[in-house]
């Protein structure tokens, strides 16, 4: 059922102060990074980009763990030492794929197969899953790279079924059991991501292994988990998968896909949240593509956090490299900078949400606009949704003035009430869903107090 016409998506744009420019992009790139790291304890290179790169993840696995105490220490030693708050994640969805598991200090956990298959239960998913979340609280994680979304199209599937990854076969019955996963975390101040976009279950292959081709195996059926679990206001992460399917990008795997992560994440499904590649040193990607190459095509998909097994590259940094990398395709045009800007928005955005950023002041102080301002939507023409930005100056503290921003027809009918509240002095945007609207001209008008814009914007599908 769809439960909203428009979704609407509003966050505060940060900056850093006292550097200059080229330092302020670096810092945000930073937090596009997530990386793993060997050993039980940070090395020195983790450490300096947790505290000089101002990295925004990291991610644990088995190798990093040896009991309850020693990860909760190793937790802590990372939030105390990140310059910005860290995403601490985790693949931790139950059966096979549990970092957390009896060989560690912990328990064995039902599979997702079992959980929605062989049980079908509401009590048994979220006894499971409220364990699990428990478990990742008193580590110090705040990040569950799971629930697999993944329908179980191919019981025998290397990387899915197989594993007894998927809930079920029955789409419907995916979206209901991973609803209940989602919430036992999510009441434990623990973000989840949905996996593998846009659906890993029909795969004959492994992407771990090599080029995972599912256009002849996939269905749109697929994204029903995604579909309803986003229009009950899932806005968390979900992970797009390196999955080749020509019928949606005849050229790249959904990780690396503008049409994949953008068009149809984004723009048709409507998800205003924040969007991980799955790990990128799997072969699906480093038999096919180079290092920056496929740096580039992520983050020119629409990805806001880029997933490394590792910290080291060829005995250096990775993150130094990464960010070397996508500020030299900035400068030469290659990648937009309003494209780091949008993600690093969303990760501030969801931090804060999540109270891993309980004070803006933990960031920075926000730079003040000098002047009033609303700026034309990116994209524009647009296919379904379009972002618009403006700007509050500091005199608007002394009118305490109601922002109203209103969208219309070229009649002049109200469409849409995007924002209508008092707001802080500073930079804002909004993302406007026009799905459900026909092809056509429409205006945006912001006013408060003495000022009024209008801006004009075309809607083609």
């Amino acid at each position: 059922m769809i439960k909203k016409i428009l979704l609407l998506f509003t966050t505060l744009l940060f900056v850093f102060p006292n550097t200059s420019s080229a330092q302020a992009l670096r810092e945000k790139i930073g937090q596009m990074i997530m990386i793993g790291f060997p050993g039980k304890v940070l090395d020195d290179s983790a450490k300096t980009d947790l505290t000089d790169r101002n990295l925004g993840g990291i991610i644990y696995f088995a190798a990093n763990i040896n009991d309850p105490v020693q990860i909760k220490l190793l937790s802590d030693t990372i939030k105390i030492i990140a310059a910005t708050p860290p995403f601490i994640a985790v693949d931790q969805e139950g059966g096979r794929v549990a970092r957390l598991n009896q060989n560690n200090g912990f328990d064995s956990t039902y599979s997702a197969f079992k959980l929605g298959t062989i049980f079908n239960s509401v009590d048994s998913t979220r006894a499971t899953a409220s364990k699990m979340a428990g478990w990742l609280l008193q580590c110090g994680m705040n990040l569950n790279l799971a629930p697999v979304v993944d329908v179980n199209v191919n019981p025998l599937s290397p990387a899915i079924g197989k594993l007894e990854r998927s809930f079920s076969s029955n789409p419907l019955v995916v979206a209901k059991h991973a609803g209940w996963f989602i919430d036992e975390f999510q009441s434990r101040g623990i973000a989840t991501s949905l996996k593998h976009f846009p659906g890993h279950g029909s795969a004959v292959n492994d992407s771990h292994l090599g080029f995972t081709d599912i256009t002849s195996t996939w269905a749109d059926s697929e994204l029903v988990p995604y579909r309803q679990l986003i229009e009950n206001g899932y806005s968390d992460f979900i992970m797009p998968g390196h999955l080749y399917n020509a019928k949606l990008d005849s050229t790249y795997p959904a990780s690396l896909s503008y049409k994949t992560v953008t068009n149809l994440l984004r723009d048709e499904l409507s998800f205003a949240g924040l969007t991980i590649t799955d790990e990128l040193f799997m072969q699906a990607i480093t038999q096919n593509y180079g290092f920056e190459e496929s740096i580039e095509l992520a983050v020119n998909a629409g990805n806001d956090i880029l997933l490394f097994r590792s910290n080291l590259r060829n005995g250096t940094s990775l993150p130094a490299q990464v960010i070397d990398i996508i500020e030299d395709k900035i400068n030469d045009g290659t990648i937009p900078q309003s494209r780091i800007d949008e993600s690093y928005a969303r990760i501030i955005n969801l931090k804060i949400k999540y109270g891993f950023i309980t004070d803006v002041k933990e960031l920075a102080a926000t730079e003040i606009p000098s002047n009033f301002s609303l700026y034309q939507n990116y994209t524009n023409p647009f296919n379904s949704t379009t972002t618009i930005k403006y700007s509050i100056p500091s005199i608007i503290n002394q009118q305490s003035s109601i922002i109203n921003l209103k969208v219309y027809d070229v009649l002049g009918n109200e469409i849409a009430t995007l924002v209508n509240e008092d707001k802080s002095p500073g930079s804002y945007e909004v993302t406007f869903n026009a799905k459900y609207l026909s092809s056509g001209i429409y205006f945006y008008k912001i006013t408060t107090g003495g000022f009024s814009s209008t801006k004009k914007m075309i809607l083609l599908r």
